[in-house]
């Protein structure tokens, strides 16, 4: 019997070792087959990104050559889609948004540039000289992001190249560059594209409207014990512990609008931290984000929107309307815009995030709010409601009309916002209220994740 026992305790511990070491070589495996999957998703995304700006270099040669605006709105159309899916594919890949964002923007106003010159065809107009040089120096960028796509392309092809590419954003060398040469090239991308002339028009991506000040902060600059205290009275004194500061990055103040941002941790809930960040003027709450996962939905859309109401009017923003709502993870984005003199104002848009487990606000983004706010002169538009009216198309069934305040490049323009359906979809058609001209069609897709419109 002493025997037995003797032998079986070793027995015993060796098969536990060998199924350790059985389910670690699966772990392993299992994470290999995960991480190259990944890999070649990567590489997928990398070479569509390559094939859009192709299109897009040669089609703004093509545009520069043509001598028909019929010829041009065609090419500038195919540009704008192309640019667009760079830039969206490129957002996906394994690098962070501050090392792509002079490329993302030049993708972005390649796209919005071509949408300005196809306006302005529809008005019967032709590319000025003007135009024609800022369209040769995106073609000129486009040429040399292409060339170091080529570049990248075929060091892709070298053996082991892409191998870890999974890992890439985690992984930091000795002075935080990433270690991947991939990303690399890509932030090398990034610095040639930042060197881009600016870009001068009446568009949202312009860089007059991208560098403009927010005017809904007129205050003083703040401190970082006053910033420190904003934070922690927005998010309430009760509900926070430790806080820490983040550094600066070196570009801090060069950005639309300077801030301090803060960690948080929770004084009721373990590992769960707040990041709440605050402009350096006037002290005021831009963002917050509370990230954590949601298991149970106990509250209905209904409750989470009046949880999100009384969270605006406890912080001060009053005269907010609801919009629309997208549902994800257990939680519900609320689009929040404000209203004056009954007009709906675009621009002045507050977003709040809502668990559907407890009703705790997990998110908040006041940017675009504090970029646009300020009082208004809205005067009476020229056109009576029946007059713009009259340019909607006959069988479109009208549900609801209402004034709103929506951006034109860098103007604001008032029109009417004729919701409604056609064909069995639903659309809205703003009309405006000084031309009559039709500004804008929206179309309003309803789906199990929310509302939304494209």
């Amino acid at each position: 019997m002493r025997k037995r026992r003797s032998w079986i305790a070793p027995s015993i511990l060796s098969l536990l070792l060998l199924l350790s070491v059985v389910w670690g070589y699966n772990q392993y495996n299992i994470r290999r087959q995960y991480e190259v999957a990944l890999d070649n998703t990567y590489q997928r995304l990398f070479y569509d990104v390559k094939s859009h700006v192709d299109k897009v270099q040669v089609n703004l040669s093509k545009a520069l050559l043509a001598t028909t605006k019929e010829r041009n709105v065609l090419l500038f159309s195919e540009i704008m889609n192309e640019a667009t899916s760079a830039r969206d594919k490129l957002a996906q890949m394994p690098i962070s948004h501050n090392d792509t964002v002079a490329t993302e923007k030049f993708l972005s106003q390649a796209a919005d540039y071509s949408y300005f010159i196809i306006q302005k065809h529809m008005e019967g107009q032709e590319i000025t000289p003007e135009q024609r040089s800022a369209l040769k120096n995106i073609q000129l960028n486009a040429a040399s992001f292409n060339n170091e796509l080529n570049t990248l392309a075929s060091r892709l092809a070298e053996d082991n190249f892409i191998v870890g590419m999974a890992n890439a954003g985690r992984n930091q060398g000795n002075e935080g560059q990433p270690t991947n040469a991939f990303v690399t090239s890509l932030v090398n991308m990034d610095k040639e594209a930042a060197k881009a002339p600016e870009l001068i028009y009446d568009g949202p991506f312009a860089d007059q409207m991208l560098n403009r000040k927010p005017v809904g902060l007129s205050g003083k600059n703040v401190d970082l014990e006053i910033a420190k205290n904003a934070a922690l009275d927005f998010l309430g004194r009760e509900m926070a512990g430790d806080i820490q500061v983040f550094e600066e990055g070196e570009n801090m103040n060069e950005v639309r609008i300077p801030i301090y941002t803060f960690q948080i941790a929770s004084n009721n809930q373990r590992d769960i931290f707040t990041y709440v960040s605050v402009s350096k003027q006037d002290g005021k709450v831009i963002n917050m984000t509370t990230p954590r996962g949601v298991n149970q939905k106990n509250l209905s859309l209904e409750e989470g929107l009046k949880k999100a109401q009384e969270f605006l009017n406890q912080k001060g923003f009053d005269n907010m309307e609801a919009n629309y709502n997208l549902r994800y993870d257990g939680t519900v984005l609320y689009n929040f815009v404000y209203k004056q003199d009954d007009i709906t104002i675009y621009p002045d848009l507050v977003k709040v995030k809502v668990a559907l487990d407890t009703g705790d606000i997990v998110g908040f983004d006041a940017a675009a709010y504090y970029m646009n706010h300020q009082d208004r002169n809205l005067n009476k538009t020229a056109l009576t409601q029946a007059q713009a009216q009259e340019k909607i198309k006959a069988n479109f069934a009208i549900d609801s009309v209402r004034l709103a305040l929506i951006p034109k490049g860098k103007e604001e323009v008032i029109c009417y916002e004729f919701k409604g359906k056609y064909d069995g979809s639903d659309f809205i058609v703003y009309i405006n209220g000084e031309t009559g001209q039709e500004e804008q069609i929206l179309q309003i897709i309803q789906n199990e994740n929310g509302t939304l419109t494209f």
